[in-house]
Parts: C-alpha cells; structure tokens; sequence
C-alpha cells in the first residue's frame, strides 16, 4: 500500500465530489495534482497542493477551494485534522491508529512491500556497461555497472518489463589493436621474446589469449602475413575478452539477458538500412560541417559528407553518419543499434555512459526522437569518475591491467555487497570516493556497515526472543496479529511514518531514474532504528523485550520484523544481500 497514493484516491474522490455539486466543472488538470510529505514535519504527515492546482481553472481563490474541500478530507476515518496553509496549500494530520496499521501492512507483504504498478508493465531497456571488449573492466565500469543495475532492478520493482543489456563495441579500430596485441602474446606463448609496442595493450591480461590460440592453433600464424590472421584473431580475442567481462560482472552478481553486437549490425546491413530511412524522409543531405569551436572532434572532415539533420530535433549542429572514404562514423553505427532497440519494441530507452560522453547525449538523443517519429524517449545517465583510495591515499594501478585499477581487484578486497553499496552513495553525476580502509570499518560513517549493522541488530533481537519470551511465535504471520495500538512512543511512530514511505521513494526514485536516492532513504531507515535502539538504553521501558508484558513486546516485534523486511526490500534494489550477523 502506498499511502500517498491511497490519500491521492480520497482527494481525486473529494474533486469529484465537488464537480457533482457544481462547484468545479470543465477540463481539470488533475495529473497536476500532488501528495507528498510536507518541507516542514510539524506542519503535518502529508500536503497536497489540489486547490492551487484547480483554484483558476475553478475561477476561485485556491484558499477559498481548499476550504471547500477541507471537510470532504475531514470526513476521512485516518484524518485527524486538515490544515490550510498560505495561499491555498492543504495539509493532512493522519490519526495514530493509521500509522500503527500499517506495521501488519508491511509484515503481510513482506519484502514486495514497496511494488508498485507504476510502469504498467512498459518495456523499458536498460543498457549499461559496454565497455569496449579490449581487456579487463576498471573501476570507473564498475560505478555504471551498479548504477545500471541498481536502476533496472528499481524500475521492475516500479513495475515495468525490464530487459538489461550489453553493446558490444567490437566493430572499431580498437579490435584490431586488441588483435595485434594478442597475436604478440601468441608468439610469445610460443617461445618467442616480444616487445610491445606503444599503441598496443601491454597488460598481462592477454597473456592467458595467446597461451590459449598457441594450443588450439600451434605455430600456424607466427610468422603469416596479418591478413591471414587479423580476422580470426579479431573474434577470438573478443571472445576471450567477454568472457573476462562476464566474469568480472558475474562477480558482482551483475547479469544481462542482452548482447548486441556492433560488427552484427554492421555485417547484417542494419546500419545501412537506417541510414536509407533516414534519407528517404529527407533527414540526410551532403554537405560540409563549419569547423566546430574548442577541440575539433574526430569525426570533423572539412570536406562533403553525409550529414543527419540532428538540429531539428534538438542537437547543436547536424552531423556526420559518413566519413569521405564512405565508411560509417561511430554515430551512424549508434543510430541504427538505437533503432534496433525501437524495432524490438521498446520505446523507453535508458543508456548508462561515463561522463566523457557527455558531448554524445544531445546527438543521440535526437536520432532517437528522428528514427521513431518522435514516439521513443532516450534518458541518457552519465557516471562520474570514482577516486580509489586507501586511507586518504591514492591507489596504484592493477599490474595485471596495466594502466588501471581493474573492478576484480576492487570486488575480491572487499566484496561484492560493499561494492554495490558505496557506488550507490553518491548521485551519479557526482564524482565519488572509495577509500578501501573508510568502507571496511564498523562505524556509523561507514554507510554500508551502518545499514547492514541495523538488519543484523534486528535479527539479533528476534534471535533472543526466542529464548526470553518462547511465548511469542515470531513468525511475520503472527506478528502481524499483535496489537498495534501499543506502539505509542514518538521514536516508534517516527519510525513506523518512515517505513510507510518505502513505496513512495520506490515510484519516485524510479521515475527519475535515480537508484542513489534507495541508499539514501536505508541510511535514514538505519538511523531512526538505531536512535530507537539508544533510546532503549537509557529508558527500559522502551526496550523490545520486555517479558513481563507479552503483549507490548509481541508489538514491538512486529515493528523490528517491519523494519528488516523494508531494509531488505530497499537493499534487494542495490543488489546487496541483507547480513542477519557481523562478523
């Protein structure tokens, strides 16, 4: 149950109630209206800005409407008192025994507390990752590899069809150096001493690739011309490469049921087909580009090219799909897997890039809008860089990369839950820092600790319980038969009024695709507990095992159980697995 949505029911019901009595009539912007909590907590447990959204269009003064509709709220059996506020804001005080339902609303649901059938089941693709298949994935692949993750799993919980995927970028003159490079460690495999040269990948990761085709193909292409084994050392590195990549992912329990080839768009003539039905609506013309100011880029030629009219649909210029040698830009490749993504039925698109694309979003953007007519929409999330440190201090590089720090060497020091966490715990426009030696202690400025710490408290308790009341049957369905109406102190309603706001930042995290702010909502979640929990220290009455009143700790029980199974909710979103001990 979503609160906000249930009292959004009673006021559209309200609005009803008042165009049947004449008082409001004609077209209504209703969509506008909104129920959220208030700025201020002492003005209420929910505000709705109704009467300023219909006051005009009702041609009344939005504080004279809200008073129209203040005792149609007051008639609510959960309203305790409807206040209006400034010009016309309405506020809502919701009566104790609302909140306190709702502790056997989440124990009913369990962890799907918080679904939502926001998406109405709406395909939506999720691409992220696709890094390029030229070697083992660093840290900065990992902070999108979460976030994308993070935000497919929060759209399927908001309800829509979620398909996750991975491009491949296996198509560029990157996969031929990738080749060339591999083709040395193959020689080197077969006894030969090589020297890399600058331009290829000196990373021992190709060492195992060249072990490999040494045996499946012994000392058939040492010494052959290149054109005899660029191709097949292309798609045998690749293959390798992916692997890894997979496996990396895999060790983040990161999984997409998608991979889309760039060489298989090409090869299947999917880029040239996109290009012509762009040309036959009168999108693509010849012509010559003006040098752009700042750093030219690299698909600027000073000379006619085939150009995609990219500004009339919002892009600072028109740009190149081909270059003069008649080969396909980079962008003429991205358009027609984007319109592979349309023609497979998905109309709401998210691509996960770093910030160094920053420049790409507007131009695909506007292929997006031009290859589906306007009817597909492409969010594009840019991930900032993440600074690895080690108490304050940058870390080396990874030997076995090379130039970086790859993401296995991150997720085996300290593990895949701690990963996913910390890359949460920013916006992910923000730059981030992950210091080794700060997310590994156990203390409350160690976010992941100190929500994991709050699961594994609450696990602790119902543990003990079995031993101080063996009377309680501390199994959720029974706990959600306690008497709720024990649950008086201002730290448990608190508590309670937090809880019942999971599946209001579900729905609106997910609309706007922003997974960070689940981390955030778990570390006021985690910190409401354990302020409950010091509170307990201090006065035993409000302790949660009190045996000599059964019917108080049965209740508060209830609450702990409430509070676990949302923290396990909100961390089933980041892909983290709940801890019941710490070690």
């Amino acid at each position: 149950m979503n609160v906000f949505t249930e009292f959004r029911r009673a006021i559209m019901a309200a609005v009803q109630r008042l165009s049947e009595q004449g008082v409001l009539a004609g077209e209504l912007p209703l969509s506008a209206i909104t129920v959220e909590p208030p700025r201020d907590p002492s003005h209420g447990d929910l505000a709705t800005n109704v009467a300023m959204v219909l006051g005009k269009p009702a041609k009344m003064a939005p504080r004279a409407l809200a008073e129209q509709i203040k005792p149609l709220l007051e008639a609510h059996e959960a309203v305790e008192a409807v206040e209006i506020a400034g010009p016309g804001f309405i506020n809502l005080r919701l009566n104790t025994a609302y909140w306190q339902r709702q502790v056997g609303v989440i124990l009913k649901a369990g962890t799907a507390y918080g679904d939502s059938d926001l998406g109405a089941g709406e395909p939506v693709n999720v691409e992220y990752v696709s890094a390029n298949p030229t070697g083992p994935m660093h840290v900065g692949h990992c902070r999108g590899a979460v976030f994308g993750d993070a935000l497919a799993a929060l759209l399927a919980k908001a309800g829509y069809q979620v398909a996750r995927e991975y491009y491949i970028n296996d198509a560029g003159a990157q996969v031929d150096v990738l080749a060339r490079s591999t083709h040395l460690r193959y020689r080197e495999a077969l006894g030969e001493t090589i020297e890399i040269p600058e331009g290829l990948y000196p990373g021992d990761y190709l060492k195992p690739v060249g072990e490999a085709l040494a045996k499946k193909y012994g000392d058939k292409f040492k010494t052959a011309p290149e054109q005899e084994w660029l191709q097949l050392f292309r798609q045998e590195a690749t293959d390798a490469m992916m692997a890894v990549i997979r496996e990396d992912l895999a060790a983040l329990n990161i999984h997409h049921e998608i991979f889309t080839s760039e060489k298989a768009l090409h090869d299947s003539g999917a880029v040239q087909h996109a290009f012509d039905r762009l040309k036959q609506r009168g999108l693509i013309y010849t012509g010559v580009l003006e040098p752009p100011k700042g750093k030219v880029p690299d698909d600027y030629e000073p000379r006619p090219q085939e150009l995609f009219k990219a500004s009339e649909f919002g892009d600072d210029t028109d740009r190149p799909l081909k270059k003069s040698d008649g080969s396909w830009t980079y962008f003429g490749a991205d358009i027609a897997y984007h319109d592979d993504k349309y023609r497979r039925g998905f109309k709401k698109m998210i691509d996960v890039w770093g910030a160094d694309h920053g420049g790409y979003v507007k131009r695909m953007k506007a292929a997006v809008k031009a290859i589906s007519n306007g009817e597909a929409d492409l969010d594009v999330k840019l991930v900032q860089m993440v600074n690895l440190l080690d108490g304050g201090q940058p870390v080396k590089m990874s030997k076995r990369a090379g130039t970086f720090v790859t993401l296995r060497d991150v997720v085996d020091e300290v593990g895949k839950d701690v990963v996913r966490f910390i890359m949460l715990t920013r916006k992910n426009d923000a730059q981030l820092d992950f210091d080794f030696k700060k997310v590994t202690e156990q203390s409350k400025d160690n976010p992941v600790f100190y929500v994991q710490y709050a699961h594994a408290r609450i696990c602790s308790v119902l543990r003990n319980a079995a031993g101080e009341v063996p009377q309680i049957d501390t199994g959720d369905g029974a706990l959600a038969q306690a008497d709720m109406s024990l649950l008086n102190h201002p730290s448990e309603l608190a508590l309670i009024k937090l809880l019942a706001n999971w599946p209001r930042l579900v729905e609106s995290a997910a609309e706007a695709h922003e997974p960070h702010r689940v981390a955030f909502y778990l570390q006021d979640v985690a910190a409401a507990f354990h302020g409950l929990w010091n509170v307990g220290r201090d006065d035993t009455s409000v302790r949660f095992l009190l045996p000599d009143d059964l019917n108080l700790t049965r209740a508060r029980l209830a609450m702990l159980r409430a509070v676990a199974l949302v923290i396990a909710s909100g961390l089933s979103v980041m892909g983290v697995t709940p801890v019941e001990e710490m070690r």
